[in-house]
């Protein structure tokens, strides 16, 4: 059975830099208040009319494939995982293939969230292993921009995130004890609302019963009403400290098991790349960890949280930057809306 190896990485982000101090022109924050709660000093925003989900993957599949010495036209399977699909229907999978002008291949699309992306390299993972696709491409992008209300009410949620795209190729490993060592993930929806958004959606049910908007016309879950969207009801929705809770807990819990699989310790860790979630959440999993700064990447600072983006951008430039070298073993984790959460231990 073929081990998987990232062959080829690369990443795209608008380059419309929007800084604290830019959105303290919309809503009631400013730079110190979210710098102090998650780390983050600006964000990019894709151009509202000239870049999509899909182009923004597209730009960041290109330079993966290059880099994997293939083309367009040798990859087999296409994975790309999203929060923020061009359309509601059908996946950005398919848009990218057309717009990548690739053979008639299969197309999945992933929707976890921030996980995402670890959950689309473990399928990918499962692909080469049993030898069906050598060439894989997995995409992971984001153009929350979109779809954000930058009003006060709305802050806790529209400072964090911000778009770009990140993508590997993954194909079989030459060498011996090289790529994918093991991936696992983890779901549990038992607190799924607080942290989703709840439109468009296809019912109205009782989870919402108590949520700003909840409609009580029959047909309320499929048409919003003028209240309903005055609301707030249409935005995203998330209960700040409780999602913090969850992931200082599961992000550790996750990694640990990873090593544990591999026989591995915390200090056995050259690279860990974590989810961009909260710089305050990567800080205090890296204390827990007991990893130096050198060990541990974050870009959060520049880009904010862009989802199922975050892993494979933050991969990509600490590869970039000489941080990630041949036969380092490399941890990825994140943890995200559902809730779900993932990991993968990989030897470059």
């Amino acid at each position: 059975m073929h081990r998987s190896k990232i062959a080829g990485i690369g990443y795209y982000v608008p380059k419309n830099v929007y800084t604290n101090d830019d959105l303290s022109r919309f809503m009631d924050t400013n730079d110190a208040w979210i710098q102090e709660r998650t780390g983050i000093k600006e964000r990019r925003f894709a151009d509202r009319l000239e870049e999509t989900t899909t182009t923004m993957g597209v730009e960041a599949a290109k330079i993966a494939i290059e880099r994997a010495g293939t083309t367009a036209q040798e990859i087999d399977f296409v994975i790309f995982a999203t929060l923020s699909p061009d359309y509601y229907f059908p996946g950005c999978g398919v848009l990218l293939q057309r717009e990548m002008k690739m053979k008639e291949i299969g197309a999945l699309d992933i929707r976890n969230q921030c996980s995402g992306f670890v959950y689309a390299l473990s399928v990918a993972d499962q692909f080469i292993k049993t030898g069906m696709y050598k060439n894989i491409l997995v995409v992971g992008s984001e153009k929350h921009s979109f779809a954000m209300d930058f009003e006060t009410r709305s802050r806790n949620v529209s400072v964090i995130f911000g778009d770009g795209a990140g993508a590997v190729v993954l194909q079989p490993a030459e060498k011996e004890g090289q790529g994918i060592m093991s991936t696992h993930l983890h779901s549990d929806g038992a607190d799924a609302e607080i942290l989703a958004m709840y439109y468009p959606g296809a019912s109205a049910n009782k989870w919402l019963k108590d949520k700003p908007g909840y409609p009580d016309q029959e047909l309320g879950g499929l048409f919003m009403t003028t209240e309903q969207l005055e609301s707030g009801a249409s935005l995203p929705y998330m209960d700040g400290p409780a999602v913090f809770k969850k992931a200082v807990v599961k992000f550790p819990e996750v990694i640990k098991e990873a090593l544990t699989a591999n026989n591995l310790q915390p200090e056995d860790i050259d690279m860990l790349v974590p989810h961009q979630a909260n710089l305050r959440i990567s800080q205090y999993v890296q204390q827990l960890l007991g990893l130096p700064d050198d060990k541990v990447f974050n870009n959060i600072q520049k880009y904010g949280n862009t989802t199922a983006a975050s892993v494979p951008i933050a991969l990509c430039e600490a590869w970039e930057a000489g941080k990630i070298k041949e036969g380092d073993l490399v941890c990825l984790a994140a943890f995200g809306s559902g809730f779900t959460w993932a990991s993968a231990l990989i030897r470059w």
